[in-house]
């Protein structure tokens, strides 16, 4: 199944940085998204992208995982050539990736 099956996404970008929440639709989802999602993982899909550090933080309560991704927007949105290659685009592209239970 695809990511965005079970989940949907928040995102927002502040210079090079792009910062991606994910968010379980059913609570009883996110011990999968919590396996599933390592930051390792989540660099590896944007690969070519990204290309500073990717560190995940934890939100059981909310049954969410954020994200925040370093040199992720080709130098910050005012300085980048990329068409729409920001933090909404990012986060559609992650919720693309295949997850297996």
């Amino acid at each position: 199944m695809l990511l965005r099956d079970i989940a949907h996404s928040r995102a927002g970008d502040k210079g090079d940085i792009s910062n991606i929440s994910v968010i379980a639709y059913d609570i009883k989802d996110y011990p999968l998204l919590e396996k599933q999602l390592t930051a390792e993982r989540v660099k590896a899909h944007f690969a070519g992208v990204v290309h500073g550090e990717v560190v995940r933080y934890v939100l059981p309560h909310l049954g969410a995982l954020n994200f925040v991704m370093k040199q992720a927007l080709g130098g910050g949105v005012t300085r980048s050539l990329a068409l729409d290659a920001h933090g909404k685009c990012l986060s559609g592209a992650m919720l693309g990736m295949d997850i297996t239970d």
